[in-house]
């Protein structure tokens, strides 16, 4: 408590009232982020049920992860340069309110393709059904991408550097939330609604055929028949929910302190970027605090190996327990939500850790989380088929407690690297890597799955890139704990 005192102290009369909006700014901004993971990741579960109704291959699921991954992270670059521009609330409203009329036209794929081809099934009927599912994601993702770069911005200037790994880290927990509810919620869609069909001998033959014809998805093909169509509300009730988040959003965020008559956070000067405002000044100081930067470089390339890891446990969890593991579509989305919520209690301990035993240098805690992010898939990768869901299920736990660590502290660490005034687009650089790591990840695993290498050459594949992230992070051990000294320090009159 003192220490929070001693660091907002020189803000005088106005520090209850900043501690108020900070912790407002950081509460909106945490529920409008999740929101975003609920108009994202409802995908994930409704692959299989896409999978057992239409026969659409992992290689295809593959190739839309990978575009859909490579626009998210040019996206999140571009917007890092938007919200110089336009308020973050309103980037982040507009793009939450895109994203839920993506998912409406996703959830209606299905139907529009019958329209154009006239078919009801089919190869042709089918071949539409992908593109149109292609196009719908690629768009939603680049809509995704006006999600983060606003909060980068915005709250680096409510937080100060001190406290940013916490505080950050409590912030970040919205990944974790809102994916982990979002998988229940379409876990129980996926489970309940639909068209009972089982009774139906041609389309429980169908299902059993697209999902390998063996006796397994003979029994799975059951499960299925009796909720067909239930894939498409894992669109239409997380895109209701997020346009009511996005009017939320534009209600109650300010994007600065200055927008509620506030001074600006105490030692975050920049020098004398302030009192020279022309656009040169600006670029040296990008230029300097950015693209010159080492620590910031070496975060983004560990940001690619990062999501490697953590996307191709999130993205395909409910797919490879399901084949892999042979569990049902509800217990593999409860694992998967454990997953989340191990990442939750994984983030606020890897935030805690770095202020408090790392003294703010979270990159020496993102190499702590890559060695138990590893380890623990490593475990994973030998539990034997006959292991039961417990065993399972506390495994992944045990690698999402550790993955989220390196995952919510790039960002953070980037933001207090690069200074609050180029955070977002530092960030930007850091979603492009690691955006392009997610979508390696799609193609990896959508190609190794499919190949005689199966889910046990996917995990092998996992370890190893989540030991070489690990090799890339030790080399900043001696990075210093922000950016600003060397902000301070530019001459831009040379």
């Amino acid at each position: 408590m003192e220490a929070k005192k001693s660091v907002y102290a020189p803000l005088g009369e106005h520090r209850k009232k900043f501690l108020k909006w900070q912790m407002s700014t950081i509460a909106v901004t945490m529920i409008g982020y999740a929101l975003f993971y609920f108009v994202r990741k409802n995908f994930s579960l409704a692959m299989p049920g896409l999978t057992a109704e239409y026969g659409i291959s992992n290689k295809s699921f593959g190739w839309i992860i990978f575009a859909g991954s490579l626009i998210y992270g040019f996206s999140r670059f571009i917007n890092g340069y938007v919200v110089d521009r336009v308020r973050g609330r309103i980037v982040m409203a507009v793009g939450l309110f895109l994203c839920a009329l993506a998912n409406f036209a996703f959830g209606f794929g299905a139907d529009l393709s019958c329209l154009i081809t006239g078919e009801q099934n089919g190869p042709r009927m089918i071949e539409t059904l992908t593109l149109v599912m292609g196009v719908t994601i690629i768009l939603n993702q680049y809509f995704q991408g006006m999600g983060y770069p606003p909060c980068a911005r915005i709250l680096p200037h409510w937080i100060h550097p001190s406290e940013l790994a916490t505080k950050m880290s409590v912030w970040n927990c919205s990944h974790s939330v809102g994916a982990s509810l979002a998988v229940v919620l379409c876990g129980y869609l996926m489970g309940n609604l639909g068209t009972d069909l089982s009774a139906n001998a041609e389309v429980v033959a169908n299902i059993t055929a697209n999902l390998g014809g063996d006796a397994k998805a003979a029994e799975q093909a059951l499960s299925y028949a009796a909720h067909i169509g239930a894939w498409k509300w894992c669109f239409y009730i997380p895109a209701m929910l997020a346009v009511a988040g996005a009017v939320y959003i534009l209600i109650a965020l300010r994007d600065e302190p200055k927008d509620v008559g506030l001074p600006d956070l105490p030692d975050t000067g920049l020098g004398k970027l302030k009192e020279t405002v022309n656009k040169a000044a600006k670029k040296k100081f990008e230029l300097e605090m950015v693209w010159k930067n080492r620590w910031v470089w070496t975060f983004c390339i560990a940001n690619l190996f990062v999501y490697v890891v953590r996307m191709g446990i999130l993205d395909w969890g409910p797919k490879f327990l399901t084949e892999s593991r042979g569990l049902n579509i509800k217990d593999a989305a409860w694992t998967v939500a454990a997953f989340e919520i191990a990442g939750i209690v994984g983030t606020l301990c890897a935030g805690w850790l770095t202020d408090k035993l790392f003294k703010g240098k979270g990159h020496r805690m993102c190499v702590v989380c890559m060695a138990g992010a590893g380890l623990f898939m490593l475990i994973f990768r030998f539990l034997p088929d006959t292991a039961g869901l417990g065993v399972t299920a506390a495994v992944l736990v045990g690698a999402g407690f550790f993955i989220y660590g390196p995952q919510a502290l790039i960002g953070i660490e980037l933001g207090n690297q690069a200074t609050k005034e180029a955070s977002a687009r530092a960030n930007g650089i850091a979603g492009i890597l690691g955006y392009l790591g997610a979508g390696l990840s799609g193609l990896l695993v959508g190609y190794i799955a499919d190949s005689a290498f199966g889910w046990t050459g996917v995990f092998s594949t996992i370890i190893v890139v989540a030991f070489i992230g690990m090799f890339i992070l030790i080399s900043m051990w001696q990075a210093p704990r922000d950016g600003y000294e060397r902000a301070s320090k530019i001459k831009y009159d040379e």
